[in-house]
């Protein structure tokens, strides 16, 4: 889009240009122009299905397993090649199975959030979905907003962008509505014009579209994300964690498989190739990209079902990591839902006419206003007072927002007199103030603000003064008649104790990032048992002036924050962030910052489209238990995760170095690939489970604690457990014929590894620790009865190559896996227990 022509025009040549006016379009000419124009988007390649297919072969264990089969077929073992494809198709349709489960839960969760903007139509306000907006449009713009298509502006009131997206400079950009003297095509000059993807700061503003979609400078510059996959760094670690474990295993299997050509010579050479192809497949854990998605989009789903939208799988688990949460008060503890309790006031009626005045309600409908205490006066507003807005015209203002503490409306009465209403923070209100209307002192009324905060009271004060000049600045809002203050009463969530009760005992810090009054804060944090004293609590204002250290020191001590800055909430989890894991919740332009810079950024449903971009997560309730709750399970996702990745590490090392070793020692192979393969397989299936399983408490309230690396020790000793039993089974059966050791040994092989299961999903004695899912617990079962039935059917023994083997070898194996059981349940309670009380966990 040609932006540059229309810097030059005035706001009526523009009008002109589009066929259009500051009354916007009609709903006849919008659908004629949707149809030559098109939607407002800009169409990307979304991840198919056989882009999901594509990626299943990309896996390094397929391409190893295709060359398997094709050497199996060149040699004549044609049932070997096409058992050896079985396994891939099979672990292909699971692993395609789960992604497009997982892709599913992404385009369902995307529904709830909806993308819309305010245009006017025929004069009338309306919100549609910005997919539906052409140029000619007039759109109306607020704080927070993301514009959704290119402008040029036509009305502006203070109006600050930001323009980092496509200039890459963070400091706001003004704009104005005034032609310049010559055409520019550069971003940064272009002060009339709003871009596509750019964000509003402050202030208020009108535009006619100019370009929708392909047709905007974001279309034409950028690539939308919408078919790449962003991973997150557990996903990278995931990804260095199989590529070193592959690098292991080859290096090992090229010295075992030299080995074997040394002293067994080439006889064998293709039959023990198709061996040790099967043996670094064995070894891979291939199922851990299905366990993670499955945990992942699981966890997705159930969380949108308790009204929390993921936007990115990954960061089901990032919400797992979080040890501190931050968050404001209103709305999250308590229930957001005003209650005039009083006016304090010589003149109540002209206090409850002049709160209005300075409210959305002087130019809007009722239903449009969502601040929650221009609600509540306008609630209690006689229709008296109601009747009286409508003799006034604001003539210009500007907006609350958390570094002002205040909003100001200068407005016209129908005799043309001029008022200058200042509505806000009653501490700010009374500093601006020079007068006192009524019969009380500065002090008395400070003392009252300041009772009120104290029995959980929130308060606005309102001031005036008469005015001359059709236009205003911060430099005239002063010398003011301080006119009164209201209280309103905000009841707690009747789920906020619940929460903190529960956040406790996930050693889940609770942070209260507020706005208001350091009294109210102190009040409603003792109220649901985060704080003891209510005067705990500190002001945004000693934060700034404490030095680094005593910063520091201060974000650790406290809980409670008030009349907390943008920037001083960004430097507190800034801070936060040099020792724990920081999630934010917000929902206001201010909170974009700290939204930006928290580990993991949280919004809610009402909140404003910038803080909807930028967050991981979406509430569609806003409620902290609904938070804490999905915390718990990120956790316990975060844990199953890992009780797969040290079983799979544990038994698969064991068992793989055993069989490569006794392959050298005996003159056949102690496994045939086939059987390697079905071992991989079968075992597989109650580890996937692993994902649906409950968690010990003492793994939810430390994740950290329980990461692979802390707990490295324990994998090498069980790994060596397994090892040390696979060699008495052979030290017991190495002069058996080679079809009963090899059938012997897959039962085996796979029993020890479900057996496992049981023991290392927990660090107690494993009857103390919580019971298993009832589906790990299934699929166990069922693959321990075709563990022991496959061997005594046809199919086994003439596809597979097993053999019927003897009750008293069965009876043998299953005494080598009970044995293993308790060493490996031995080992592992000797070594938590040294563990834990290194950690003092």
């Amino acid at each position: 889009m040609n932006f540059s022509q229309y810097t030059i025009k005035d706001v009526r040549e523009v009008f002109n240009n589009f066929e259009t006016s500051k009354s916007g379009l009609s709903e006849k000419e919008s659908r004629k122009r949707l149809k030559d124009y098109g939607f407002n988007e800009i169409k990307t390649k979304e991840v198919g299905l056989f882009d999901i297919f594509l990626r299943q072969l990309k896996l390094s264990f397929v391409y190893l397993l295709f060359i398997a089969s094709v050497i199996a077929f060149l040699i004549g073992e044609k049932i070997d090649g096409f058992l050896i494809l079985f396994f891939v198709f099979i672990n292909i349709f699971l692993g395609f199975f789960q992604e497009a489960k997982a892709q599913r839960a992404v385009f369902v969760l995307k529904k709830y959030l909806p993308s819309q903007v305010r245009v006017l139509r025929e004069g009338k306000e309306k919100i549609i979905d910005k997919r539906f907006l052409v140029p000619g449009d007039v759109i109306l713009l607020e704080p927070g907003n993301i514009i959704p298509a290119d402008l040029r502006v036509t009305k502006a009131q203070n109006f600050l962008v930001d323009e980092s997206i496509l200039t890459g400079e963070p400091f706001p950009v003004g704009k104005t509505t005034e032609p310049l003297s010559k055409e520019t095509k550069e971003i940064f000059e272009a002060r009339n014009i709003l871009f596509a993807g750019t964000s509003v700061i402050s202030g208020e503003a009108e535009g006619v579209v100019i370009g929708t979609g392909k047709k905007t400078v974001l279309g034409e510059i950028t690539k939308l994300a919408a078919g790449i996959i962003r991973e997150s760094v557990y996903e990278k670690n995931l990804l260095r964690f199989s590529q070193t474990i592959l690098r292991i295993v080859v290096i090992t299997i090229v010295f075992v498989f030299l080995a074997n050509l040394i002293i067994k010579g080439t006889a064998n050479f293709f039959d023990f190739l198709i061996f040790s192809i099967a043996l670094i497949v064995s070894i891979i854990p291939e199922a851990l990209p299905l366990v993670v998605t499955f945990s992942l989009s699981s966890g997705a789903l159930n969380l949108a079902k308790e009204k929390v939208v993921v936007k990115r799988l990954s960061a089901v688990e990032d919400l797992g990591d979080i040890e501190i949460l931050c968050t404001d008060k209103t709305g999250t503890l308590t229930e957001n839902k005003l209650k005039l309790e009083n006016t304090y006031s010589h003149n109540k009626e002209k206090c409850l006419l002049y709160g209005l005045l300075s409210s959305s309600y002087v130019r809007e409908e009722i239903e449009s206003a969502l601040n929650p205490f221009d609600f509540a006066l306008f609630e209690e507003a006689p229709q008296k007072i109601r009747d009286s807005l409508k003799i006034f015209r604001v003539i210009s203002e500007i907006p609350f927002d958390t570094l002002r503490l205040r909003n100001s409306a200068l407005l016209e009465d129908e005799n043309k007199n001029l008022i200058l209403i200042m509505k806000g923070a009653p501490e700010v209100i009374l500093k601006l103030s020079s007068k006192i209307e009524g019969n009380k002192n500065r002090e008395t009324v400070k003392k009252e603000i300041e009772e009120q905060g104290r029995v959980g009271k929130r308060t606005l004060a309102i001031a005036f003064k008469q005015f001359t000049k059709r236009g205003f600045s911060e430099e005239d809002e002063k010398e003011l008649n301080f006119l009164g203050y209201f209280s309103f009463s905000d009841p707690l969530k009747k789920t906020a104790k619940e929460a903190i009760h529960l956040s406790r005992k996930l050693n889940l810090n609770i942070k209260i990032l507020t706005g208001d009054s350091k009294e109210v804060a102190g009040e409603v944090a003792k109220e649901i048992g985060l704080i003891e004293d209510s005067a705990k609590v500190i002001l945004g204002e000693t934060l700034d002036s404490l030095s680094e250290d005593d910063f520091e020191k201060a974000c650790k001590e406290f809980s409670v924050f008030a009349r907390i800055s943008p920037q001083t909430k960004y430097k507190i989890i800034e801070m936060l962030q040099k020792k724990y894991e920081v999630g934010f919740l917000g929902e206001g332009v201010n909170d974009v910052p700290a939204l930006k810079v928290a580990n993991l950024a949280i919004a809610v449903k009402e909140a404003t489209d910038v803080s909807r971009e930028v967050s991981d997560i979406i509430l569609l309730k806003k409620d902290l238990k609904v938070i804490v709750n999905g915390i718990r399970q990120g956790r316990n996702i975060f844990s199953n995760i890992n009780k797969y990745i040290k079983c799979t590490l544990a038994s698969n090392f064991g068992n793989f170095y055993s069989i490569a070793l006794i392959s050298l020692m005996i003159p056949f192979l102690p496994m045939l690939p086939t059987q390697i393969l079905l071992v991989n397989l079968l075992s597989d299936f109650p580890l996937i489970s692993v994902a649906s399983d409950k968690v010990d408490a003492e793994e939810l309230k430390k994740p950290k604690f329980f990461l692979l690396n802390k707990v490295f020790l324990l994998i090498v000793l069980l790994g060596l457990v397994s090892l040390i039993f696979d060699f008495i089974f052979f030290g017991i059966f190495y002069k058996s014929q080679p079809a009963l050791l090899r059938t012997l040994w897959f039962i085996e092989s796979i029993l020890t590894e479900v057996a496992l299961i049981f023991s290392i999903r927990t660090f107690h004695f494993f009857l103390k620790a919580r019971r298993p899912s009832s589906f790990l617990m299934a699929i166990s079962l069922i693959v321990f009865l075709v563990t022991i039935i496959l061997p005594f059917t046809n199919f086994g023994k003439e596809v597979l190559h097993f053999i019927s083997p003897p009750f008293p070898a069965l009876l043998i194996v299953l005494s080598l896996i009970l044995g293993y059981f308790i060493v490996s349940e031995i080992v592992k309670l000797a070594y938590f227990r040294y563990w834990k009380a290194k950690n003092q966990i």
